[in-house]
């Protein structure tokens, strides 16, 4: 299975709080500035909900510093106000507390520390820290890895429709990482994976149609998806769909291109 290609970061979760509970109104004034693009004025309403306390302040405070957005981009306050909105049990605030640890910005990189957020984040059902956390398990980043631990995270996140996940189960199950190999589940999360555009899932779908591992060989599917996977830019399908069509007929290659561009229409869904 060397063909098949593992690559995957970690995901930060960024995403406005929901309406504050007590101060509704003006935290609404900052939601309609800064879907306006007015941080400004976001900045301005929600600063003193944040200082009151209110967690949803905090966290879209710490979002407008990570991100540079009416301010200069200041991680230090990020980590300020997101720590004080994971500490009352915000979960994205925890996520991206999670991820600014794991990379060190604006404090020193600790995957401890990391790793205790996005465990909170994710037992929560938030699915960036369930990702987050079974990548986590996998590097063996602030914990001793384990595969099957990471296991349980992924598919979490993936049965939630995380697409990277999906594609990372895709991996496991065809490598045999902390699950028996099963060739037909990996082909079953390359397939979500690769209806979602995930580049590097398209071709390792089209890997697993080169060899018949889980499907039946086909070389026709195994072309269509390295060309789907080529034109998204992933080199490595390129390489896939280039190698298939030397043991193709012509009438084979058309065939495949067909079902490439019907696919491409469709929007991946339903290729096969």
């Amino acid at each position: 299975m060397k063909n098949l290609i593992f690559t995957i970061c970690l995901t930060l979760a960024v995403l406005l709080g929901s309406v504050g509970t007590s101060w509704g109104a003006d935290f609404q004034k900052g939601v309609a500035a800064y879907d306006s693009g007015d941080f400004a004025t976001a900045l301005r309403e929600w600063r003193p909900l944040a200082e009151k306390g209110d967690a949803d302040a905090q966290f879209n405070l710490g979002v407008m510093y990570s991100k540079g957005q009416g301010v200069p981009q200041d991680y230090k306050t990020a980590v300020k106000w997101y720590t004080l909105a994971a500490e009352q049990g915000v979960a994205s605030a925890q996520t991206n507390l999670g991820h600014i640890y794991d990379k060190g910005q604006g404090v020193p990189q600790d995957y401890k520390t990391a790793l205790k957020w996005f465990t909170l984040a994710a037992e929560q059902g938030h699915t960036h820290a369930q990702h987050n956390l079974g990548w986590m398990y996998a590097k063996g980043d602030g914990v001793p890895q384990d595969y099957k631990t990471a296991l349980k995270w992924f598919t979490r996140a993936a049965e939630k429709g995380d697409a990277d996940a999906q594609f990372i189960l895709g991996t496991m199950y065809a490598k045999g990482d902390g699950v028996p190999q099963d060739y037909k589940t990996a082909v079953k999360w390359y397939t979500l994976a690769a209806e979602q555009g995930v580049a590097s899932a398209q071709t390792n779908l089209g890997w697993m149609y080169d060899k018949g591992y889980g499907v039946k060989q086909d070389n026709v599917y195994a072309h269509m998806w390295g060309n789907i996977a080529a034109s998204n830019g992933h080199e490595e399908g390129g390489k896939l769909r280039d190698a298939v069509a030397k043991e193709m007929t012509a009438t084979q290659i058309e065939k495949a291109q067909d079902l490439a561009r019907e696919c491409v229409r469709k929007k991946y869904k339903g290729c096969w």
